[in-house]
Order: C-alpha cells, then structure tokens, then sequence
C-alpha cells in the first residue's frame, strides 16, 4: 500500500455542512488528512459544522453548491477549476450529485484525479434520473460505504467492479466509548427527554432526521401495536425536521390518535450521542427505504446497545440477527410490534449480551481509523500512478 505523501492537499466538495453522515464523515476525512500531514480544504455551501471542520484542521471554501440549477453549476465548475488551480490541489473527492457535475469537470479540465463516495442508494427510476445518478460514477475511483451499496453501483450503472470499492463509514472509537461517558451526561439525557428516576418502562431511541422515509411513524405504530399486547416502552424520537415541520406535526397527531402522548417523546437534534445512546435500553432502525449504511444501526452497537432494525439495506451487513439484534420486516408495523415484544420482554441479560457482542463486532469492523487508512490508501495510489 503505497504511503499518503505529505504536502499533499486534497479537496473535498459536499452541498452543506449541517448534520448528517455525508457531512460526518467529510469532517472525519479533513481531520484525517491533516493528521497525515495534508492539507484538507472543504467546497461546501457550509452549515452549523464549520466550526469544527475549522477545530479539525479543515479548511472552508464558501460556495453555492447545494444548487441543481445547470447555470449555476456551469459557473461552479469554473470557481472550482480556478480553486484548484490557484491552491495547487492534487486531488478531488466529491460527495454528492449535484455538485459531481461541476466538481468532476473542473478537476478533469484542471488534469488532477477525481474521487467520489456513494453515500446513499439513489433511486433511478427513470432514464434521466439514472443519468443524473450516474454522474457520481465518472471518476477514477467509486467508494462505496458499504458491500450492499457496492453491489448496488455495480449493477445500476454497469461500470467495471475493479473501480469500485467498498469502505464502510466508520465510528470514532474514542468517542462512542461508553466507558468515556459519566453517568451525569446519561442522566441529563434523561432528564431532558422527560424521564423521572426509577423508571421501569424501556426506553426506545430512534436517532435520525425527521423524514418519512427513517420510519418514524411505523415505530410510533409499533409502540401502539406493543401497548396493545400489554407492554409499555417510551419512544424517543432524537434528530430534527430541517424544515419539514408538516411531518413533526403529522407525528404529533399520530401519537395523540394512538393515545401515546405520554409515550412518544420529541427530541430534535443531539450534539451528544454517545450518551443518548446509553441513555436507551434498545435501539430503533426502521428504515422504510435500505439504508446504504446506517450509522444509526452501527454507532448503538459500539455503545453496547442492542439494535432493532430493518431487514434490509446494510443493515443486513451490520446487525446479526439473534446476536446482536434483531432484524425486522421493513414497513411492516405488526412485524415491528411482534418484535418489540420480543425484545422489551427479553432479559436484561440478553440485553447486556447482545450488547457486548455487537460492542466486540462493530468496534472491530467499522472504526473510523480503518475508514480513513482505507480512503487515504485510495488516495495515495491514485496520486502514484498520477506521478508515473
């Protein structure tokens, strides 16, 4: 594996930096970069994370690259060729669609090697979306963050396998450590998300923005369906709307009509997961769509959680059915209650079991450090075989 030469400055492009694992893991690469003695310059529209792109040693180039208008992204490239040119960048790593079609032209006009990671399984359902997907596969290396997204890529657009690979997303071990997190930060969650000391009832987290598709209505349902069988869990719903407040209000409703008002909690976004994870008793994934990795699957089991999730997409890759977790037909809400059963109704020995093998399982396959060395050792060839 050839080494990461220092000195070497790489671009990463993205739409924004607000929350999210596109946004997560851009920042992880920044750091990353720099700590192998690059430099790490960002083009994004930016966010509530530049902040800490800047604490990791990234640096912001301000751009409007959340946009889809062709003018707009014509005009991009040009900044971007320009960028590259005047920083000295030797490689482009894009993150996203839209800015793929000024990302990719300005760096194969401006002669360095262009990198992309497919972080999501988009949908192609028809001819021009499928061309528009597969902007994401013209560069000289596809990462995929899983082997079901791999896969996916390879079949979709029929490019050659040897130009893809598979690097899963990777959890920072130092800070998903529940040995690292004091009871008072498990508490506080707790307490904010209104649950007194002593309670009995298991506490549900479902960690995910606010859309239809992370199935936070089907886990609302299943609650309902659970309480019907006798049994009582709180439901605590973490990660905000980003606008799509109709829907939190659609939730709210749903809640109040399955008399769940006093079990459904809303949360909105949380800096500190690690301790909202130990916060919980169980984790949930309902995925309606597959998830192309799922680190809301993934992260819990580092936390010694054991994890409830969608039986297919990555999490099929992640969680091992009976080990540590259970695999659930997606969108199906009496599967999810029957589930929820089994799992509410288990033995806190199974519980603790099942988290410390996940713990052993996740820490092991998915760290961030392994999912830097990988993509600095895409980097470093691709720079190789550039200066041959």
């Amino acid at each position: 594996m050839p080494a990461f030469p220092p000195g070497v400055v790489i671009l990463q492009v993205t739409p924004a930096l607000d929350a999210g694992g596109v946004e997560q893991t851009t920042l992880d690469m920044a750091e990353a970069i720099v700590r192998a003695g690059g430099r790490a310059l960002v083009a994004s529209q930016g966010g509530r994370m530049d902040e800490e792109l800047k604490a990791r040693g990234g640096e912001l180039v301000p751009l409007p690259l959340d946009t889809k208008n062709p003018l707009s992204m014509a005009l991009n490239a040009r900044r971007l060729e320009a960028l590259i040119r005047a920083e000295g960048v030797d490689l482009v790593h894009v993150r996203s669609r839209a800015p793929a079609f000024s990302a990719i032209p300005a760096a194969r006009r401006a002669g360095v090697p262009v990198v992309s990671t497919y972080h999501g399984v988009y949908g192609g359902g028809s001819a021009p979306k499928r061309w528009y997907n597969k902007m994401m596969t013209r560069t000289d290396v596809v990462i995929a963050n899983s082997a079901y997204t791999r896969e996916h890529v390879i079949a979709e657009h029929g490019i050659d396998p040897a130009r893809v690979v598979a690097i899963p997303r990777g959890v920072d071990l130092r800070r998903f450590d529940p040995d690292m997190v004091p009871a008072e930060r498990v508490s506080a969650r707790r307490a904010a998300w209104g649950i007194e000391a002593g309670e009995t009832r298991p506490v549900l987290l479902l960690a995910g923005r606010l859309t239809r598709w992370k199935g936070q209505a089907l886990a609302i349902e299943a609650v309902a369906g659970l309480k019907d069988e006798g049994q009582e869990a709180i439901l605590v719903l973490v990660g905000d709307d980003q606008g799509r407040a109709a829907y939190t209000a659609e939730l709210k409703a749903l809640a109040e009509k399955l008399g769940l008002e006093d079990l459904v909690r809303f949360a909105g976004h949380d800096d500190d997961m690690p301790a909202a994870y130990l916060a919980a008793d169980l984790v949930l994934a309902p995925s309606i769509k597959p998830e192309a990795f799922g680190r809301t699957a993934v992260e819990p089991q580092v936390m010694g959680r054991p994890v409830l999730a969608a039986a297919h997409g990555a999490a099929t890759e992640t969680v091992l059915e009976g080990q540590t977790g259970w695999l659930v037909e997606p969108g199906s809400a009496d599967a999810w209650s029957r589930a929820l059963v089994e799992a509410v109704t288990a033995a806190p020995a199974l519980w603790a079991e099942m988290g410390q093998a996940g713990r052993i399982r996740a820490s092991a396959l998915y760290s961030l450090d392994a999912m830097c060395k990988a993509t600095l050792a895409v980097y470093a060839r691709l720079l190789q075989d550039r200066a041959r």
